[in-house]
């Protein structure tokens, strides 16, 4: 199933618009590699393509404050760097999500699901426990719909000398 990032994205200004598309390659990042993005290795992935990025516009274009940044050397060496079609920054046009990215999203939101439960089950003791089973249930609900992603929260993620997960 393919979203439509146009209804979601509709409403928001350009430049939160750019940063709700940065923060979905983001995400996948995560779920490919278990681990997050540094600001270093962007700036270092861009200084290879010949590109200089401060802490500050990377901030904001995170973020969705500040001015719209709209170069398009900055933007598609970003999605070289992510592996996605340039046009996904570039354009601006609503439409369609990558299919690796849309693929990602699901498992994101499973894996985070399966985590806020073992958080919960962990941290919550003293809940009463009519809340920790709504919560519970809640969370199962949506576990369900995803079984991969509670089994890849509870499986720490093996990662290969260049930090890509590694295949089993």
């Amino acid at each position: 199933m393919k979203s439509n990032g146009a209804s979601r994205e509709d409403a928001l200004s350009p430049q939160a618009a750019l940063a709700h598309r940065l923060n979905l390659l983001l995400d996948v990042v995560v779920a490919e590699r278990g681990s997050p993005v540094t600001f270093r290795e962007i700036e270092a992935a861009l200084r290879a393509r010949g590109i200089k990025i401060s802490r500050a516009r990377w901030f904001y274009m995170k973020d969705g404050t500040g001015r719209l940044v709209s170069d398009p050397q900055l933007l598609a060496a970003i999605c070289e760097m992510f592996d996605v079609d340039p046009s996904y920054l570039l354009d601006g046009v609503e439409g369609d999500v990558p299919e690796r990215i849309d693929s990602q999203l699901e498992f994101v939101k499973s894996l985070r699901a399966a985590r806020v439960k073992s958080f919960a089950a962990r941290t919550l003791g003293d809940v009463s426990p009519e809340t920790l089973r709504a919560i519970s249930e809640y969370l199962n609900k949506d576990i369900d719909l995803h079984p991969n992603g509670e089994r890849a929260a509870a499986t720490p993620p093996r990662h290969t000398g260049d930090g890509r997960p590694a295949t089993p």
